[in-house]
């Protein structure tokens, strides 16, 4: 059941990130501003945000086993409008729909996989993330090979994507439907793996305030990449949009091997010392990036990538320790303020980017990380 959630975020992933793939492409087609761009980037992550905490409590109440379906159903749609938008509305729209669609699927598969997890919760969530990067990564790929040789109208073809997800959802639907009951009755010292030390509620808020600083950190340095990646190599380096596709998904794979790695290192040692030496310990090569050649700078990218991809799982992993028992809220609120700031982060610096030019917006983003250093103040929920 684990592979199984694991492989429908990557085929939700795949899907959500055909959009920022074809970037180079709407942009050209539409003549759109970087800012325009940006916009587009933040009406998708928004609305992938600011319904996750509310589907989070709500599915905390009241079991909805097949909400996932209904998730996916909202992003089949909207990729059929992409394909099919002759507008710039009609792609904004497009892109609001598969948000709502992410926006549910996200705090419900996050519960299933931690009910999956046999009590290893940070390898289930690890798992469960590198799903979703796998996925994030082919959306280049698809957008190289399949999307700019036949034009967007192709982008239909990968509905079929979207369908063979509802298909895995709808079985993970009726897993949920019987295993939940029992799950949800299990004694909590069964289900944990390790003792949680009690923490002052104070502590907690404050806490929680240090995990959304670094949850800001690294979304806002990854939108710099996810979003821009491919217009950076071709302004700085002349390349083409095919080359620069590749290596975006070259990055995002190196996002995606990372994050297996964060999971099962967090059960060993704890998820507060994968957060500090994930999100502090990349500040060296970011800082290194925005001056490399093009030979080293899809090299530095594969570091980056492998090293700040352990941050998330820790921090959701930790987060669920600090509030026990509220696995769909604390999900919801973690994987909806990530969007949140992923979207808010590329409207941002495409404003920038059109004023001070998109090099100059990467060597401000190399100081992002040295926000980690906050994780110092973290409390060990364990200690």
């Amino acid at each position: 059941m684990l592979a199984g959630i694991s492989l429908s975020h990557l085929l939700n992933d795949t899907v959500q990130s055909l959009v920022p793939a074809i970037y180079p492409m709407l942009k050209e087609s539409f003549a759109l501003s970087f800012a325009q761009v940006g916009l587009l980037t933040l009406t998708l992550q928004v609305t992938a945000s600011l319904l996750q905490p509310l589907v989070g409590l709500y599915t905390d109440r009241r079991p909805t086993p097949y909400s996932l379906v209904i998730g996916m159903t909202f992003s089949l749609v909207g990729l059929l409008l992409l394909a099919a938008a002759a507008t710039y509305g009609a792609v904004l729209v497009a892109a609001g729909l598969m948000g709502i669609g992410s926006s549910i699927f996200h705090p419900e598969s996050s519960r299933v996989a931690r009910m999956a997890s046999g009590g290893r919760h940070g390898f289930a969530q690890s798992l469960f993330q590198v799903g979703g990067n796998l996925g994030s990564s082919f959306g280049p790929l698809l957008a190289a090979f399949l999307v700019l040789p036949h034009g967007r109208s192709s982008l239909a073809w990968c509905s079929l994507l979207a369908l063979a997800a509802i298909v895995v959802l709808w079985k993970i639907g009726n897993w949920s439907r019987v295993r939940r009951p029992a799950a949800d009755s299990r004694p909590a010292q069964i289900v944990a793996p390790r003792p949680v030390a009690p923490i002052g509620s104070r502590r907690i808020r404050w806490s929680i305030a240090i995990l959304a600083a670094l949850i800001f950190s690294k979304y806002f340095y990854l939108a710099s990449l996810t979003s821009y990646y491919t217009f950076y190599l071709i302004t700085r380096f002349d390349v083409g949009v095919r080359t620069a596709q590749v290596d975006l998904f070259v990055f995002l794979a190196a996002v995606a091997a990372g994050t297996i790695l964060g999971g099962p290192v967090g059960d060993r040692i704890g998820p507060k010392y994968v957060i500090w030496g994930s999100i502090l310990g990349v500040l060296p090569v970011t800082l290194m990036l925005p001056y490399a050649t093009l030979f080293w700078t899809p090299i530095l990218t594969v570091v980056i990538g492998l090293i700040l991809a352990s941050a998330f799982s820790a921090i959701l992993v930790y987060a669920q320790e600090l509030i026990p028992g509220r696995v769909g809220l604390i999900s919801g609120v973690f994987f909806g303020f990530a969007f949140g700031m992923a979207g808010l982060g590329a409207a941002l610096l495409g404003q920038l980017a059109d004023r001070i030019g998109i090099e100059a917006v990467y060597r401000l983003c190399a100081f992002l990380p040295l926000i980690g250093v906050l994780a110092a103040f973290l409390p060990d929920p364990h200690a």
